[in-house]
């Protein structure tokens, strides 16, 4: 296995609309590894995986990113795909005038039709892309297409939001499928969560945790821990939490 991380992110400001969203974010996360990133809405959550994917409109004026060993900074979001990094919007876009049966077809393998059954999509797979699906069919959408992607990241936004507790389940079961070792590329898989809530950690098994506040990660450990610590005293209170640690440095 190789010894470097296969994400590694330093010092990355990102700018949405001209207003800097990203001050200064350093993350590392290994191969087979799974993370889970807290924080309040406006954090910076979002940003950070649009800007992981090079979405269009997130433009990184400081710092770097780097997947595999490679600098993909610079890099379109379709060579990003191609790569192996894999996205899960927290509010899939529709896509007028494209099957998903269509779509399914030019990202991989020929599992579509039974994943799509596992995932409750047959008769999904003949309509437009998202558009009329409910909250929890567009997140299963979201699921069936990364299924057939197999990406070596996935990059999970908010799986939670706006899925009731019937389809949380189905979910869930899926993200523990997409971030299972490939048994044919023979490859461990890695994953970045983003989470408001923290219920994802129900379903899914997370190696380290981290806190997003103002646009930084300002704290990491283990996910359960943060997360209750979270429950306990807010977001607020990690954040008290932290000035404490940084003034017993200074006393130090």
């Amino acid at each position: 296995m190789s010894q470097e991380p296969l994400l590694l992110i330093e010092g990355l400001r990102v700018s949405v609309g001209g207003k800097e969203v990203l001050k200064g974010v350093d993350l590392e996360i290994g191969h087979g590894e799974t993370h889970v990133l807290f924080g309040p809405n406006g954090s910076g959550k979002s940003t950070l995986v649009m800007a992981i994917m090079g979405a269009p409109g997130y433009q990184v004026t400081a710092g770097r990113i780097v997947f595999n060993g490679e600098d993909i900074t610079e890099l379109p979001p379709d060579e990003r795909a191609k790569r192996g990094i894999g996205l899960a919007f927290q509010r899939p876009p529709a896509v007028k005038g494209v099957k998903l049966r269509d779509l399914l077809a030019q990202i991989g393998d020929g599992e579509a039709p039974k994943f799509a059954k596992e995932l409750l999509l047959e008769d999904h797979l003949d309509r437009d892309v998202n558009l009329g699906f409910s909250g929890g069919e567009a997140k299963r959408s979201e699921l069936l297409q990364l299924l057939v992607q197999r990406p070596h990241l996935v990059l999970l936004d908010e799986p939670e939001s706006g899925v009731d507790l019937e389809s949380m389940k189905l979910v869930g079961k899926v993200i523990k499928e997409l971030l299972r070792p490939h048994p044919i590329l023979k490859r461990q898989t890695s994953g970045l969560i983003i989470t408001h809530t923290g219920y994802v950690l129900d379903y899914v098994t997370a190696d380290k945790g981290h806190v997003m506040l103002g646009g930084r990660v300002i704290c990491s450990g283990h996910p359960r821990d943060i997360f209750e610590a979270i429950q306990e005293a807010g977001f607020e209170g990690c954040k008290e939490c932290l000035l404490a640690k940084l003034r017993g440095v200074e006393n130090g």
